[in-house]
């Protein structure tokens, strides 16, 4: 079979500027849509998943879902850390912060919207089991006072988060003298202070959870069978990654299902504006198809011919949509945490997974939308097409 050379449909194209340019920005806005909601959906997973570490436990009351809901009470905490497989720092002394979260309102600096912050007590080993968290400014809080220290996004967007601030919550002010960053994970946006005074201020008397390093990674299922088996405890234990990957599962599957259901539809009007072009440049070139066949061009190569300048105009607008949606990397948006119902900041992000999604999405509906008018420019008849001449 002689196949019709690629320069033919690229000329095509070209020749019908106007139409080109309109049908592959239809479809660049359909893979822009497609491409930003999966980026949403991977930045969100990406933020809370960097939250936990791979060889930290974290232990809340069973059942409980989230670290504000849930009460681990002292004696509980000492049993957990009192575990023999809990790593430990010089002189013994075992890697386990017991905290309490909470939850506090701040006013939003640009509107001025008051929006629950969450607000997490940590023990001593608090810092050493987050070691993507570092501080940017000032320092970090003393143990057993009232000082606390920010997330950079907390800073950023909120009022009174600044270094030598006061943050008036629980009956007392807290004083800022630090600003840390913990690599774009969910702490990014919380406050940090000392664990015992935050239970004081709210009159607690159980923590919210407790976070400890295991010694090897490789014994998470006897501490976990050993400590979820005794009725005394009633505790879930959870590796710290597992369980904040579990918190983006509501959202995420929000996201997946809304931006499909965008996707589908946008991609029906983009897919039905493509077949009108094909259709279009069929019916304008009917003596040229004929001219085609009786030089001895099959059937299939005319039916390629047609479906490759389909492709070649999704491809230009999978390309483009691609690009624009790469954009959005550097806008950082924030939302409620529908788990723990407080405010969390995240960048859209694109990975080469989503980036391959999006362009076979786009030659997808350069397929459906240029099939139909590819067979029909193959089946003229080649004395009826040159007649029409």
């Amino acid at each position: 079979m002689i196949a019709i050379p690629l320069r033919y449909s690229v000329r095509n194209l070209w020749t019908r500027k106007l139409t080109t340019l309109l049908t592959a920005g239809g479809m660049a806005l359909v893979v822009f849509v497609f491409a930003a909601v999966q980026m949403l959906d991977a930045g969100l997973r990406q933020t809370l998943v960097a939250t936990g570490q791979p060889d930290n436990i974290l232990v809340t009351r069973r059942a409980a879902g989230t670290e504000i809901s849930s009460a681990v009470e002292r004696g509980q905490a000492a049993v957990i850390g009192a575990q023999l497989e809990i790593a430990a720092v010089a002189g013994g002394r075992p890697l386990v912060s017991k905290e309490a979260v909470v939850l506090i309102t701040l006013p939003k600096r640009d509107t001025g919207v008051a929006t629950n912050i969450t607000t997490r007590g940590i023990g001593p080993a608090g810092p050493a089991l987050r070691p993507q968290v570092r501080i940017v400014e000032g320092r970090m809080f003393e143990p057993g006072s009232s000082e606390v220290v920010v997330g950079q996004n907390i800073s950023r967007r909120f009022d009174r988060a600044a270094v030598g601030d006061r943050l008036p919550f629980g009956g007392r002010e807290w004083l800022v003298v630090g600003i840390f960053a913990a690599g774009g994970s969910a702490f990014d946006s919380e406050v940090w202070g000392d664990a015992d005074q935050l239970m004081q201020a709210f009159r607690r008397q159980a923590y919210s959870s407790v976070v400890a390093r295991l010694a090897d990674p490789a014994a998470f299922g006897a501490v976990k069978a050993r400590l979820e088996s005794d009725p005394r405890l009633t505790l879930d234990v959870k590796r710290e990654r597992a369980f904040y990957e579990e918190q983006s599962e509501l959202m995420s599957n929000f996201i997946s299902y809304l931006g499909l259901t965008l996707s589908v539809i946008f991609s029906i009007g983009a897919m039905i504006g493509a077949m009108i072009t094909m259709y279009s440049a069929v019916a304008n070139r009917v003596g040229e198809i004929g001219t085609l066949r009786a030089l001895g061009f099959r059937r299939a190569s005319v039916l390629w011919a047609f479906l490759l300048e389909s492709l070649l105009l999704a491809a230009a607008g999978g390309v483009v949509g691609l690009g624009l949606a790469s954009l959005m990397q550097l806008i950082q948006i924030s939302t409620l945490n529908w788990q723990s119902f407080s405010e969390l900041a995240f960048r859209f992000t694109l990975t080469p997974r989503i980036a391959a999604a999006a362009i076979v999405f786009a030659l997808l509906m350069g397929i459906i939308g240029g099939l139909l008018p590819a067979v029909r420019a193959a089946r003229l008849n080649i004395v009826d097409a040159i007649r029409s001449a």
